[in-house]
């Protein structure tokens, strides 16, 4: 498969009173056409910036640093506002964490999904009564596809009288709008029951499947992960430690970070058994010094380990950021 999205060595960067932090530093990244990588790790790990920074919506006082992001062929970081603000959207369309805030309450749903192809779809006609039939006709499939019951009477309605699982849906309706060669999926199961998880995740699966589109699913659960992702990357104190295929990270993991978050998931087969949670806190991001940033929890961790580590081969198609990847196989 070609590559969607490559990511180079991308390092952004926070001014804050108590010194500058690197939220991402040096991470580098693929995405194939009509693959979905799914990107695991703690808060704070670096997970979302590191896509905000992709879409071009890190602020002050942030910014991106250093790396090159290329989609689709063309440099991002190269481009001038308004040329990115015409991909994203329409080539690239993220949704954010929590969709019971990320929807504006005093528009009504038809009216937001109206706004991102006023925005970003030139196809739409010129004349205003068939631009508008073709607005509502497109918001009506697109509800339709992520399975809102009733759409042409839902598009009149509020986000206050959607539940949490169809508002969700509806973010991913807003998304899909302009028909995207990327999604990137932000949490999309945040403050969801594992119902309606569930039928989240199978949604974005299907339109995946029948839209041939290309996803990013950031989350915290590897359990999603495995079910969902061909690929996965696994982000700890702003840097990928571990990435590879998916079924090989998860059945073999070659760093003891990604083992130690396998080991503190629930199992019903483990029952009674104590969850063995990773040890310890993450680094602070201000003044780091040049070792391997998991070493203060690592169970594995040498006098040897306290220089700076790369990503270093860990199989076919596969690379862990570690010195000991002899002991993890």
């Amino acid at each position: 498969m070609s590559v969607l999205l490559e990511v180079t060595n991308l390092r952004t960067e926070f001014a804050t009173r108590a010194g500058l932090v690197r939220a991402v530093d040096g991470v580098s990244l693929r995405v194939a056409r009509g693959e979905c990588l799914g990107v695991v790790g703690e808060s704070g790990s670096g997970k979302s910036v590191t896509f905000s920074s992709v879409m071009g919506l890190v602020r002050s006082p942030g910014r991106v640093a250093a790396g090159t992001i290329h989609f689709d062929g063309r440099d991002l970081r190269g481009l001038a506002p308004e040329e990115m603000r015409a991909i994203r959207g329409r080539d690239i369309a993220m949704t954010m964490q929590d969709a019971l805030t990320a929807l504006n309450p005093a528009l009504t749903v038809g009216e937001q999904m109206a706004e991102v192809m006023i925005a970003h779809d030139d196809t739409l006609p010129s004349a205003r009564g068939a631009r508008r039939s073709a607005i509502r006709d497109r918001s009506v499939e697109m509800l339709g596809l992520v399975g809102i019951p009733a759409p042409e009477t839902r598009l009149r309605q509020y986000p206050h009288e959607f539940s949490g699982g169809m508002r969700q849906r509806i973010m991913i309706a807003i998304a899909l709008t302009c028909r995207p060669q990327l999604l990137i999926a932000d949490e999309p199961t945040t403050a969801l029951d594992v119902t309606i998880q569930a039928q989240v995740l199978e949604l974005i699966s299907d339109i995946r499947a029948r839209l041939g589109m290309s996803v990013v699913l950031i989350t915290h659960d590897l359990g999603v992960v495995a079910e969902h992702c061909d690929r996965v990357m696994v982000m700890y104190a702003g840097q990928v430690v571990e990435e590879g295929p998916t079924d090989q990270v998860i059945g073999a993991p070659r760093h003891p970070y990604t083992r130690g978050l396998l080991a503190s998931i629930p199992r019903p087969a483990l029952r009674g058994q104590p969850i063995r949670p990773i040890v310890g806190q993450v680094p602070d991001l201000v003044g780091l010094p040049p070792q391997c940033r998991f070493h203060s929890r690592c169970p594995l961790a040498r006098q040897g380990c306290l220089v700076q580590v790369p990503m270093l081969p860990a199989g076919p198609g596969r690379q862990a950021r570690c010195l000991r990847l002899e002991e993890m196989s």
